[in-house]
């Protein structure tokens, strides 16, 4: 089961309306393991996650999510397929409005029909699978950056996803904080036994945590290296790959959220 793939990104071509971001994208992500998706600034990466989410369409290619095609699925198999996904996305996304329970336990109103004790009891699990059982009744303005990135990841498990999507998750946090979410994903993946994919530009995060990594590049619109971390690290004969691992000076490795 380790090398089955539980997602198949396939001649997919991304962007909007006229404009081509990537093209040519190829890849699988096996059941169980940590993927991270690495680029420069504007390389779309955010684009690729948006397709893989169901967030945008892709302009042409097939996306199969544990066997069914997101792109081509409609009403009731659409909403089958997202229920096995879960996405906590770099801002964090939290409702200020409301406390950090009530923001985890959102998607267990919208998508089952649970009573509220035990919607309840499945939020406060879900807490303290991410170590913040005692922020339950706090309000996400009295968190702390890690905090909130433990809670949106907490609503992100909710539905008991098969895959989690982390957009950037140490992106704005302190190392010894970063490190910290490090370990909660191993952890998570460990326990939970679900796929992970990140999008992340932090080396030691990537280092720490991915299994296997690709890497896509603006210029060459496409994915431009795969295999692990140290692979990239110490054998990729790409400039652009060396550039990215060793930080050096150069346009190709200038890092934002694109």
């Amino acid at each position: 089961m380790a090398d089955e793939p539980i997602i198949e990104v396939k001649d997919l071509v991304a962007g909007y309306e006229d404009t081509v971001i990537l093209q040519d994208i190829n890849f699988e992500v096996r059941r169980g393991e940590v993927f991270a998706v690495l680029g420069g600034s504007g390389s779309g990466k955010t684009t690729l996650l948006k397709n893989m989410i169901g967030l945008q369409k892709p302009l042409r290619g097939v996306i199969l999510i544990d066997g069914t095609d997101v792109v081509a699925a409609e009403g009731e198999e659409r909403l089958r397929v997202l229920k096995k996904i879960g996405v906590a996305y770099q801002s964090g996304a939290l409702f200020g409005s409301m406390s950090v329970l009530t923001n985890v336990a959102l998607p267990l109103e919208e998508f089952t029909d649970l009573p509220r004790r035990a919607i309840d009891m499945i939020a406060q699990m879900k807490l303290k699978a991410v170590g913040l059982q005692g922020a339950a009744y706090k309000m996400p303005s009295e968190l702390s950056g890690g905090m909130r990135k433990r809670a949106a990841i907490a609503r992100a498990l909710a539905m008991d996803p098969k895959i989690l999507f982390l957009d950037e998750p140490s992106a704005g946090l302190d190392p010894i904080t970063s490190a910290q979410l490090d370990e909660l994903i191993l952890q998570l993946s460990r326990d939970l036994q679900i796929t992970f994919v990140i999008v992340t530009h932090e080396l030691p995060s990537i280092l720490t945590v991915a299994d296997r990594v690709i890497m896509v590049d603006k210029d060459a619109r496409t994915v431009i290296a795969t295999g692990t971390p140290q692979e990239l690290r110490d054998q990729s004969a790409n400039p652009v790959v060396r550039r990215f691992f060793n930080r050096q000076l150069g346009r190709d490795v200038r890092i934002d959220n694109g």
